[in-house]
């Protein structure tokens, strides 16, 4: 077997569009990188407030309390299903690759000396619209800092 050299890149997703930043993780994850997210919770989604409020409470009645599906409130369970969602999940390489994948909410004690690198191609500076952080989404669909 051949030993592969695992890098593990560490992610500082402050000021970074979801979608953007999720698509270009999934396919790193998928070419056998391993991936610390840090705070997750100041990432960015584009459009209104309000309407992206209603549309995520409207989610969240789906399904069954026991039986599922299961969605999540907390900023980095966000982050982390929706980067499951551009992963092959369903296929044992998507699988693989979404266990290479590390999302928490700030810096943790030991990454804080550790280098982050940020994705250019997905800064909310380019964005023309309206958008707020995930902070702010996950807070007002129930999520409380104490979960």
């Amino acid at each position: 077997m051949k030993t592969i050299n695992q890098t593990i890149t560490i992610i500082n997703a402050e000021g970074l569009i979801l979608g953007r930043m999720a698509s270009i993780v999934a396919k790193r994850l998928l070419e056998r990188e391993k991936i610390i997210i840090v705070n997750a919770e100041k990432t960015v989604l584009s459009g209104k407030k309000k309407s992206k409020v209603k549309e995520a409470k409207e989610f969240l009645e789906v399904g069954h309390p026991k039986k599922g599906p299961f969605h999540y409130r907390r900023p980095d369970r966000i982050v982390r299903k929706t980067v499951r969602g551009m992963l092959p999940y369903k296929q044992p390489k998507g699988k693989q690759a979404y266990k290479r994948l590390k999302v928490s909410i700030g810096i943790p004690e030991e990454l804080k000396e550790q280098k982050t690198e940020t994705l250019a191609e997905a800064r909310a500076e380019k964005l023309k619209c309206p958008y707020f952080t995930l902070n702010e989404l996950a807070k007002e669909i129930g999520w409380n800092l104490g979960e």
